[in-house]
């Protein structure tokens, strides 16, 4: 090809390129978050792990362990159904059926009913023995409730739960990460009332939601800015927020509470060169986001599972990993009863459960 032909050639691609991101990119990027800096070793010790219900479970996204029941192991999937595990016969059965594909987020309430986050086409909802229902739908304080993703409830009733997006969906929850927009809210909604209300906005994909045993602060997990807040609920600082760990070695999904006191963070493994590389400036931002094909395998490009054990102050005690996602990937969950921790992955077809 002739010199001038070949340069003709180039501006057209670069040309129709151009045309393309600007009609079809979904997004309207800004500087994502600086990548942290904190390393662990591989230990590879998640490759351990048992798996609970293989093949029965389809996308264990969240997992809920009631000690009150001597163990029994909840979790809801992409099938609509809510399962739960005997753990003396370690059989499951299909519990409830609420319906959907964007189960996300389960929390037990005091009174036996289970919260769960639909998060494709619901919101809040309790599950309870006879009917399903919904307790915080479309909107709070005029703004439309997106994507509910997890939730907890408080001794007194109260319950707290996130707004991971106000700008994408269950499905395109990626988008959120490639935009960098913080758009996320941790939301509060009162029993006695009914009024849903937010707590604290402007979140970085707001996730895992948990309370200490003393119920002083809620945390929420920010996924897109590696780092968990905390708002005050009793003391001189109530209702104030604060960071409560930053820097985390990956993107804190799920927050539970341990038996001892402790923490337990899953952090999604969101990184991989090529993503770390695309993900520095809004152009190529923006051309990534405007081809789906390229949107999905650069999402693929991830690997690894990683689970953390936090104390109340902040400081990383321990961690656990599958660095190359071997036995499981993309851990979204993780919850510690009697010494064992279950984790919980919407990639998996089980629950996974460790002895630590």
């Amino acid at each position: 090809m002739k010199p001038g032909l070949f340069a003709a050639a180039v501006l057209a691609a670069i040309a129709s390129l151009a045309i393309h991101v600007a009609l079809n990119c979904p997004i309207d990027p800004v500087q994502s978050p600086p990548a942290p800096t904190s390393q662990y070793p591989r230990n590879n010790l998640l490759q351990r792990l048992e798996k609970l219900g293989e093949g029965l479970l389809n996308g264990p996204e969240d997992v809920y362990v009631d000690a009150a029941a001597g163990g029994v192991v909840y979790t809801a999937t992409r099938d609509g159904w809510q399962h739960r595990m005997n753990p003396y016969n370690r059989s499951w059965e299909r519990w409830r059926f609420v319906g959907g594909t964007g189960l996300l987020g389960i929390a037990k309430c005091a009174d036996g009913s289970m919260l769960i986050c639909d998060a494709h086409n619901k919101g809040l909802l309790r599950v309870g023995e006879e009917a399903v229902t919904l307790l915080a739908a479309s909107e709070v304080e005029g703004s439309t409730i997106n994507l509910p993703d997890a939730v907890v409830e408080a001794s007194d009733g109260t319950v707290y739960f996130s707004d991971a997006s106000t700008r994408f969906g269950f499905d395109t929850w990626f988008l959120d990460f490639i935009e960098s927009r913080p758009t996320g809210r941790l939301l509060k909604y009162d029993p006695r009332t009914g009024e849903t209300s937010v707590m604290l906005d402007h979140l970085g994909f707001a996730n895992g939601v948990a309370l200490p045993l003393d119920e002083a602060f809620v945390v929420v997990c920010e996924s897109a800015r590696f780092r968990c807040m905390k708002v005050w609920l009793k003391g001189e600082k109530a209702g104030q927020s604060e960071t409560f760990i930053d820097n985390l070695p990956g993107c804190p999904d799920n927050i539970r509470l341990g038996s001892d006191g402790y923490f337990w963070i899953a952090l999604v493994q969101l990184r991989s060169p090529w993503l770390d590389l695309i993900t520095r400036w809004s152009l190529t931002k923006r051309v990534l986001a405007s081809f789906p094909t390229l949107l999905e395998w650069s999402k693929a490009t991830t690997k690894g599972a990683m689970v953390a054990q936090v104390s109340e102050d902040g400081n990383i005690i321990r961690a656990l990993d599958d660095s190359e996602g071997k036995v499981i990937n993309f851990v979204t969950s993780v919850m510690e009863h009697n010494g064992d921790i279950f984790l919980g992955s919407p990639k998996a077809n089980f629950v996974g459960k460790l002895s630590l």
